[in-house]
C-alpha cells in the first residue's frame, strides 16, 4: 500500500485570472502578428488616424472657392479641384478628421449602452426577455429610412449624425454580447462568486465584463465601419453637417454640381477613403477573431 502523498504534493497551485488572461492576450497578439492582413489593416487605421490629428499641417483648410475649376489631378492639386475649384486633396484630408470623429463617438456611444443592456439581460433572467424583445424590435425597423427621417428633423449637424447613428447600432452589439454573456454567466466561477458576495456590480465587473471583452473589441470595429457608412450615406443626401468637411459632403457637392460623371475624380478619392477603412476595419477583425482562435492560443 502507497503511503499519501503531502498534502504540499497533493495541492497544485491555481493559475490566477489576471495571469492566465495576460497570456491569452500575449498568444493572439503574436497570432495576430502573423496575419499580414491584419498588420496591414492596422497600420491603415492608424494612418487615417494620424491623418485627422496632422489634417492642419498635411494640408490647408479647403477655401470657399479658387480659380482652377474642375482641374484634374496633377502637380498643383493632386486630387483635382472640384466644381467651386477647392482643392479635393484638402477636402479628403479633412474629411478624414469628420469621418474618424463619427465612427470613434457613435461606436462608443453604441458599445457601451448595447454592453450594458447586454450583460443587464444576461445577468438578471426577469429583464432578459423584456430587452430582447426591444432588441429583436429594434433590429426588424428599417433602419436608413428612419435615420433619415431623424436627421431631416432634428437638422444636420455632426452631433445628430453621432446620435443617429448610435441609436441604430446598439442593438447589434447586444445581440452579440448577449449571446457570450449567456456563456459567461453561466460558468461554474461566476455561481461561485455569488457565495462570495451579494453585490451584482462586483460579479459584473470582476467576472462578466472581462469575459466579454474580446467581443465587445470586435464590436467595436464592425460599428465603426459602419457609423462611416451610414455618415456618408447621410452626409450624401444632404443631411449631413454643412459647416464640416466630410468624405459624404464631397460627394453630395459633386452631385449638386452635376459633376460626378465628367469630373471622376470628385467620386474616386473620397470613395477610395471610405473602403480603405471599412475594409481595413473589416480585415481587422477577422485578424483578430482568427488570433483567438483556440488553435492559435494552443500553439
Amino acid at each position: 500500500m502507497t503511503a499519501p502523498l503531502p498534502l504540499s504534493e497533493n495541492l497544485q497551485p491555481t493559475e490566477p485570472a489576471a495571469v492566465g488572461s495576460e497570456r491569452a492576450s500575449a498568444h493572439t497578439w503574436r497570432a495576430f502578428r502573423r496575419d499580414p492582413l491584419g498588420m496591414i489593416s492596422l497600420a491603415l487605421l492608424l494612418l487615417l488616424v494620424v491623418v485627422a490629428l496632422a489634417a492642419p499641417l498635411i494640408a490647408p483648410y479647403p477655401a470657399s472657392y479658387g480659380p482652377d475649376v474642375l482641374r484634374p489631378p496633377g502637380g498643383a492639386h493632386w486630387f483635382g479641384t472640384d466644381a467651386l475649384g477647392r482643392d479635393v486633396f484638402s477636402e479628403v484630408v479633412w474629411g478624414t478628421q469628420q469621418s474618424v470623429l463619427v465612427a470613434v463617438a457613435a461606436s462608443v456611444i453604441a458599445i457601451v449602452f448595447g454592453t450594458v443592456i447586454a450583460v443587464i439581460g444576461a445577468y438578471f433572467r426577469r429583464f432578459d426577455s423584456i430587452l430582447s424583445v426591444i432588441v429583436d424590435m429594434t433590429l426588424s425597423l428599417p433602419v436608413l429610412p428612419l435615420m433619415i427621417l431623424i436627421a431631416a428633423l432634428v437638422g444636420p449637424s455632426t452631433t445628430t449624425i453621432i446620435l443617429v447613428v448610435a441609436a441604430f447600432s446598439w442593438p447589434e452589439v447586444t445581440r452579440l454580447v448577449r449571446s457570450q454573456a449567456l456563456t459567461v454567466v453561466g460558468l461554474p466561477y461566476v455561481d461561485a462568486s455569488r457565495l462570495m458576495t451579494t453585490s451584482p456590480f462586483w460579479i459584473i465587473t470582476r467576472h462578466v465584463l472581462p469575459a466579454v471583452t474580446p467581443v465587445v473589441v470586435v464590436s467595436v470595429v464592425v460599428t465603426a465601419s459602419r457609423a462611416v457608412l451610414s455618415a456618408a450615406g447621410l452626409a450624401f443626401l444632404g443631411l449631413g453637417d454643412p459647416t464640416t468637411w466630410s468624405w459624404g459632403r464631397i460627394l453630395y457637392e459633386a452631385q449638386q454640381a452635376g459633376a460626378m460623371v465628367s469630373a471622376w475624380w470628385l467620386t474616386l478619392f473620397p470613395s477610395i477613403a471610405i473602403l480603405i477603412l471599412v475594409l481595413s476595419a473589416t480585415l481587422l477583425s477577422i485578424a483578430y477573431n482568427d488570433a483567438r482562435n483556440p488553435r492559435h492560443l494552443a500553439r
